[in-house]
């Protein structure tokens, strides 16, 4: 997206803090009957226990402090942060949270409030909590900032965010950080439940935007955020899950549908669905994108706000991948084009014992992709598929956006016709356990060597 090192154990442990930054971490119209998901549509188990909802308490309710999580496999994770509950509790007090709950014990936090955000999950309602959520923002009820910023595993998000065909910025301003605004209905304005059921629930709501060029885009946004089952979670790893791996899987189904009487044509501006995913960082925590080798053009594209430093960001033409470092502590940004990206990318840290992986729906085929960067663009539809973001202060002196990282996937550039749809689905799973057996999930899932110590 945007887009005093202090030792890991303070890191944590402030993250958590009411006062500190936060913590520890779609079917295709006729204009795009083609896009077709390269991988095998992931299964939906129901669930035992019905999902949970829950109304916000009285404006006078505080957040819980913080106390020590309850262990969780291994033994020393329980320090990490706030356990699932203890951020379950926080965000009751400010918003109406559902509560997705899995077979085996995951747990998955959705906002009504914050747009049908999937806030946080877990592996079980006691471990730590593994989404970022911006506890300081939250606490502060600002709405209309430039960014409101509340946290959140998998957010819903409209690209392209700079350029002429930009959507957060309005005509005529300059492309910097002092300008740029997210567009209302993306961040302001509970998005009401259509469905609900155990493993899942449907939101849809209508929205109109205008980009940087004047163009209007009357539309319908629908989200359906749904429990992933251990099959489907075997299909994309391409592994058996460890017995001694703990874990919770979901996926996000992304749909706008042009709901205006004209057609949506590349001449005035393109959208594209655009999913952030945002987690803690830490000291270790690194994103990690394979890439095709054999693709075309540059490897990576690492300019979004100044070329990335050597040491924050390490090409393996060895074994195919980028490894970004992912500490929030440097505000720098990559992406790589439709023909580098892979349809799966992951991150991982020893220290927490976490291994992430994210799997979107890429089309087969050659599909145009909006251009997100922050200038005036001589070519608007030459943008990348997936990113990863990390914060930090746009400059010294200056606060940073909330200490966050992020994994983003985009759709292709919608080319709807009045009355046409395009879909686009983000699949999130999390792993907890040893070292040795997360190495050997990343090497399966991400084609991807982790070492473990």
């Amino acid at each position: 997206m945007m887009p005093s090192m202090q030792s890991e154990l303070v890191l944590r442990m402030s993250r958590r803090s009411a006062l500190s930054r936060g913590r520890l971490a779609l079917a295709a119209g006729p204009a795009l009957a083609m896009v077709a998901c390269a991988c095998p549509e992931p299964r939906i188990t129901a669930a035992p226990a019905a999902a949970t909802t829950s109304t916000p308490p009285p404006a006078s309710s505080t957040a819980p402090t913080r106390a020590t999580a309850a262990p969780v496999t291994p033994k020393d994770q329980e320090d990490n942060g706030v356990s699932f509950e203890q951020e379950l509790d926080f965000l009751r007090t400010h918003s109406q949270v559902i509560v997705l709950v899995a077979p085996n014990g995951g747990r998955v936090a959705v906002s009504p409030t914050y747009q049908g955000r999937v806030m946080t999950s877990a592996v079980a309602p006691e471990t730590m909590s593994l989404g970022w959520v911006n506890h300081a923002f939250i606490e502060a009820g600002k709405v209309g900032t430039a960014f409101d910023n509340y946290g959140g595993e998998d957010r819903f998000w409209l690209g392209p965010e700079g350029g002429q065909f930009g959507l957060y910025f309005v005509p005529g301003a300059p492309f910097d950080l002092d300008h740029w605004q997210t567009p209302s209905p993306l961040q302001q304005g509970a998005w009401p439940v259509a469905e609900q059921s155990p493993t899942s629930v449907l939101f849809r709501i209508p929205m109109t935007l205008r980009n940087y060029s004047g163009t209007e885009f009357v539309l319908e946004a629908e989200r359906r955020i749904a429990l992933l089952d251990a099959d489907a979670v075997t299909r994309i790893i391409g592994a058996p899950i460890p017995d001694d791996v703990r874990w919770i899987a979901f996926e996000t189904q992304n749909s706008i549908t042009n709901k205006g009487t004209a057609a949506w044509t590349e001449a005035k501006g393109l959208l594209s669905i655009w999913i952030l995913g945002q987690y803690a960082p830490s000291s270790d925590a690194r994103a990690l994108l394979p890439f095709d080798a054999k693709g075309k053009g540059p490897i990576v594209n690492d300019t979004y706000f100044g070329t990335v430093p050597s040491e924050r960001l390490r090409v393996d033409t060895d074994s195919s991948f980028l490894s970004f470092r992912c500490d929030g502590q440097y505000r720098s940004k990559i992406g790589l084009s439709p023909e580098r990206a892979k349809p799966i990318v992951g991150a991982y840290s020893e220290q927490s014992r976490l291994l992430t992986v994210v799997q979107y729906d890429k089309p087969r085929g050659r599909h145009p992709y909006v251009n997100s960067m922050w200038e005036h663009q001589a070519q608007p539809y030459a943008g990348d598929v997936v990113n990863s973001y990390n914060d930090g202060p746009p400059a010294p002196g200056k606060p940073s956006l909330g200490g966050f990282y992020e994994l983003e996937t985009s759709s292709p550039a919608a080319r709807l016709a009045p009355g046409a749809s395009l879909r686009h689905t983000h699949r999130t799973l999390h792993f907890v356990g040893e070292p040795a057996a997360l190495a050997k999930m990343a090497q399966s899932a991400l084609g991807v060597p982790v070492q473990a110590h």
